[in-house]
C-alpha cells in the first residue's frame, strides 16, 4: 500500500529528531542553490543531499568492510568448532562452543558484534533520509513557504475539506490521505495535498467554482511548485506509469521512455552497487544454504524498488538511483582501500584498540592464551604459522609508559617468564 504524506515531521523518537537534522541541511542546500545559482530545483537538491549524506557515513562503511574482511578469515575457524558441536544440544557443550568461538575472537582482536555497532548507527539515519525525501514539505521550510498564501485562502472556503476530498477520489490520488482537525483537514494536511498534484491536476483545481475567486493564486502557485518538481522533462511529483500511460496517449515518447528510465536505473544501479559488494566464501551446507537465500534477496530488492519506483513519485526514484550510484562509487574506492590493507596490519590495529580500551578502563593487558592457540591449531593445523605475529602484534599493543598499570602489568609477566624458564 501507499504511505500517506504528512507535512508535519515525525513524532518517532531517534528518527524525528535525525529527520530534524537532515531536514535543515536539505533546506540549506535549497537555500544555497537558490541564492548562489538562482536555481529552485528540489530534484537537484535531492541528488546533492544524498550524496552529502552518504559521503558522511563513508567512514561507517569502512568500519563495517574491514569487519567483513576480518570475518571472511575466521569464518573457517567458527564452521569448524560449529562443526565439531554439531547435534550436541546439552548445556557443556553449547558453553564449550561459545568459548572456543571467544577465543577465536580474541585472537583477531575483534568483537562477536563489530558490525552490529556501525549498522544501529547506519539504519536509524537511512530511515530518516527516506522522510525527508518523502515529506519534503515538512522538512524543506523554502518548499513549505511557497503554498502558505494559497493554502489561507483555501482554508476560508466553506466546506473546503469536502471539496478538496472529492477531488482526491475523483482524480484517484490514491498516496493522500487528509488529516481533520475538528472535523476540517488541518492546513499541513492540504500542504500535502497541494504537493502531490501534477501539473494537469493544478489546472483542475483551479477550475473548481468554490476557488474561482483565487484561481489567479492557484495558478501562480502551480507555477512556482512546478519549476521546483520540474527535473529534465519530469516533474518529481508524477508517478511513472501514470506518465507513461499519459505520454503514450499523446504522443510523447521522449516522455515516456525517460519516465520508463527511472524504474529500470533503480534496478540497474541496485544491481551494481550489490556486484560491487565483498561477499565471504562459504564452505558448508548451512553457511550455503544461507548464501542462497542472500543471493535470492540480492536479485528480489532491485526488481521490487523497480516495481515501488513505477507507483511511487519520481522524486523518491531519483533519490534511489543518486544513491545507488553514490554507493557504487563509494564501494569502488572503499575496495581499491581495502585491498591495500594487509591483514596482519588490520589485525594489529584491532588489537591496539584492544589494549587503549583495556588501559583505560584500568585493566591489565590482554595477551592470547596457550588455550587460544591450542584450540585454534586443533580447529585449523596451518593456522600455528600465524600465532608468532598475533603475540608479537599483542605484546606492541601492550607497550606502555612507564609507572602505568600496563606498565606493571608488563613487569609482572616478564618475570612469570623468568620464572619458567628457570623451571
Amino acid at each position: 500500500m501507499f504511505e500517506m504524506i504528512v507535512a508535519t515531521k515525525s513524532s518517532v523518537p531517534i528518527l524525528g529528531q535525525i529527520a530534524s537534522i537532515l531536514g535543515w541541511i536539505m533546506d540549506g542546500i535549497f537555500r544555497v542553490l537558490d541564492g548562489v545559482f538562482g536555481i529552485q530545483n528540489i530534484g537537484l537538491c535531492i541528488i546533492i543531499f544524498t550524496i552529502i549524506i552518504y559521503v558522511l557515513m563513508t567512514p561507517l562503511q569502512i568500519k563495517q568492510q574491514k569487519f567483513s574482511k576480518m570475518s571472511s578469515v575466521m569464518q573457517p575457524e567458527l564452521q569448524k568448532i560449529q562443526k565439531k558441536y554439531q547435534g550436541k544440544t546439552d548445556q557443556d557443550s553449547r558453553l564449550r562452543m561459545n568459548e572456543e568461538m571467544q577465543l577465536v575472537y580474541q585472537k583477531y582482536g575483534v568483537s562477536p558484534t563489530g558490525s552490529c555497532v556501525q549498522l544501529l548507527i547506519q539504519f536509524p539515519i537511512l530511515m530518516s533520509l527516506w522522510q525527508v525525501i518523502y515529506k519534503i514539505p515538512a522538512y524543506v521550510g523554502s518548499v513549505k513557504e511557497v503554498f502558505t498564501t494559497v493554502v489561507g485562502q483555501i482554508t476560508s472556503v466553506n466546506g473546503y475539506t469536502d471539496i478538496i476530498q472529492d477531488f482526491i477520489s475523483d482524480n484517484k490520488i490514491t498516496r493522500v490521505q487528509l488529516v481533520l482537525d475538528n472535523g476540517k483537514a488541518s492546513s499541513d494536511s492540504v500542504i500535502d495535498f497541494l504537493y502531490a498534484l501534477s501539473p494537469s491536476q493544478w489546472d483542475k483545481l483551479a477550475d473548481i467554482k468554490e476557488f474561482s475567486g483565487f484561481s489567479n493564486a492557484i495558478d501562480s502557485t502551480a507555477s512556482e511548485i512546478s519549476k521546483m518538481q520540474t527535473f529534465g522533462v519530469l516533474n518529481i511529483a508524477d508517478q511513472p506509469w501514470e506518465v507513461i500511460k499519459t505520454a503514450i496517449a499523446a504522443g510523447t515518447i521522449l516522455i515516456a521512455v525517460c519516465a520508463i528510465l527511472v524504474p529500470l536505473l533503480s534496478w540497474a544501479t541496485q544491481m551494481i552497487n550489490i556486484k560491487l559488494m565483498p561477499t565471504a566464501q562459504q564452505s558448508n551446507d548451512k553457511e550455503n544454504t544461507m548464501a542462497n537465500s542472500m543471493r535470492t534477496m540480492n536479485t528480489v530488492m532491485p526488481l521490487m524498488s523497480a516495481f515501488f519506483c513505477f507507483t511511487f513519485p519520481v522524486g523518491l526514484g531519483i533519490y534511489w538511483i543518486s544513491g545507488s550510484v553514490v554507493r557504487s562509487i563509494q564501494q569502488l574506492i572503499i575496495n581499491r582501500h581495502m585491498n591495500k590493507i594487509d591483514l596482519q596490519d588490520l589485525i594489529d590495529e584491532n588489537m591496539k584498540k584492544l589494549e587503549k580500551k583495556r588501559e583505560k578502563a584500568g585493566l591489565p593487558p590482554q595477551k592470547i592464551t596457550n588455550q587460544a592457540h591450542q584450540n585454534v591449531r586443533n580447529i585449523n593445523p596451518n593456522q600455528g604459522k600465524n600465532d608468532q605475529k598475533l603475540e608479537e602484534a599483542y605484546k606492541n599493543a601492550s607497550k606502555a609508559k612507564p609507572g602505568s598499570i600496563t606498565a606493571k602489568a608488563n613487569m609482572v609477566r616478564d618475570f612469570d617468564e623468568r620464572n619458567k624458564k628457570k623451571k
